[in-house]
């Protein structure tokens, strides 16, 4: 599973409306309203790296209302599941 982190910054009038509409689409897993330099994050899940291109530049770009976006790929995640499973003894 490929994951790419995506900062959007959108007109302000219309961030709620955005959201919902990125939300929507295939391929995106969640939408967080954030403060600071870029208005949303949008988490991308998909299986493969051309994926990634579909979602971000033929259907998020587009969304009326997202002024720019910056895209991070992923390479490794790091979460205190994984790490609780790294340790685990296996005992319940």
């Amino acid at each position: 599973m490929i994951t790419a982190i995506v900062f959007v910054s959108a007109d302000v009038a219309r961030i709620p409306e955005v959201a919902e509409e990125i939300a929507a689409l295939d391929g995106v897993s969640e939408v967080y309203s954030v403060t600071g330099q870029i208005d949303l994050i949008a988490l991308i899940r998909v299986s493969e790296h051309e994926q990634v291109a579909a979602v971000v530049a033929d259907r998020l770009n587009k969304v009326d209302g997202v002024r720019s976006t910056e895209t991070h790929i992923a390479f490794r995640t790091h979460s205190r599941h994984d790490l609780e499973a790294a340790f685990s003894l296996g005992l319940d």
